[in-house]
């Protein structure tokens, strides 16, 4: 047994599911395929849609620019925060979810509105959580330009915290993977943990198997472990101007499932990046099978480059902590240390 599972209160006999934390990601992705079906109907006139629905974000016709607009909350993490009475980071993990989905296309985040759902309004709470959005527009160089709150008792038990981004890229600049080829190397980076995803499994094992003041021997509570606030990945500016890049991706919901946004392509990971601590103790402790896990988790990286083998280094370079984790192949899928993933 690991030392990560040693002060476990009693392993579950069995294995903890995403879906039986009450997530089920097929049926959110069939729910998803409901709407949009639905969403036919295209503006007449300038400003037209310039992108499918379907990718990491929106885009609007500005000229030789374009508008982008992406949309996420900080989810179930807001009841972590309310165990340990600590909101001050997440306004960085609300703004990180929405400029980390700019930054796979290329696009530079410049505007940002808040969105606040609240049982009853607590100036404490609300103070904290403008501290970590004001961070957050730091770390992302972006305009917070106003927000709204909303007290919706009867409805909204608790907080919810959410918003929207406003980025723009010149059109012949935004990467949207139609570049890839087979023989494109797959570079990972490192999240800084779990981030704004799982946190439904994350949360149900941790109260299953342990608690939120747990000292883990890496020298941090489980609470604290949790929120850690999302990495801001704005680093990638830097390296697109720098180097040619065929596609990226932001590793969300889903896991390695995000990587097929990117397109039709054969995604072959056969060295991933190790996962943080805090996995493995998971892992162990809800007996969660791996594929669960990697379906689930960003599982330590928390973003992906699509490169041509002649750009790794470059790239590299410019992100530290980087790493090849494997290469495009002919065969359309995903594949993880050589076995298939779906």
């Amino acid at each position: 047994m690991s030392e990560y599972v040693k002060d476990v209160q009693e392993k579950p006999k069995a294995g903890h599911s995403y879906r039986d934390a009450g997530v089920d990601i097929d049926l959110e992705a069939d729910g998803v395929k409901a709407l949009v079906k639905m969403l036919t109907f295209r503006r007449k006139g300038s400003f037209e849609m310039c992108s499918n629905l379907g990718h990491f974000a929106g885009l609007v016709e500005f000229g030789d620019y374009a508008l982008a607009l992406a949309v996420d909350g900080v989810g179930t993490k807001m009841l972590i925060a309310d165990v340990m009475q600590d909101w001050s980071t997440l306004g960085i993990d609300c703004i990180a979810m929405n400029v980390n989905d700019l930054y796979v296309m290329n696009i530079e985040p410049v505007a940002f509105v808040d969105y606040i759902a609240t049982e009853h309004v607590e100036t404490f709470k609300m103070e904290q959580i403008g501290k970590g959005l004001n961070e957050g527009a730091r770390l992302s160089n972006m305009n917070l330009i106003g927000g709204e709150t909303a007290t919706l008792k009867g409805i909204v038990n608790g907080l919810d915290l959410a918003g929207t981004c406003l980025g723009i890229q010149k059109k012949d600049k935004i990467i949207t993977g139609a570049k890839i080829v087979p023989g494109d190397l797959i570079i990972g980076v490192p999240s800084s943990g779990i981030h704004s995803n799982g946190l439904t499994l994350a949360r149900k094992i941790v109260e299953d198997c342990g608690s939120y003041d747990m000292m883990m021997p890496w020298k941090k509570t489980l609470g604290e472990e949790l929120l850690t606030p999302t990495r801001i990945y704005s680093e990638v500016l830097k390296v697109t101007a720098e180097c040619e890049v065929s596609g990226m991706c932001h590793i969300t919901g889903g896991g390695l499932r995000n990587l097929t946004r990117l397109g039709k392509f054969g995604f072959d990971i056969t060295s991933p990046v190790k996962p943080q601590p805090v996995y493995e103790w998971m892992q162990e402790a809800g007996n969660v099978d791996s594929h669960e896990m990697y379906r689930t988790f960003n599982m330590g990286m928390g973003y992906v480059f699509v490169v041509p083998e002649s750009e790794a280094e470059k790239v590299l370079k410019i992100v530290s902590d980087a790493k090849v984790v494997g290469k495009i192949r002919e065969e359309e899928g995903i594949w993880l240390k050589g076995e298939p993933f779906s």
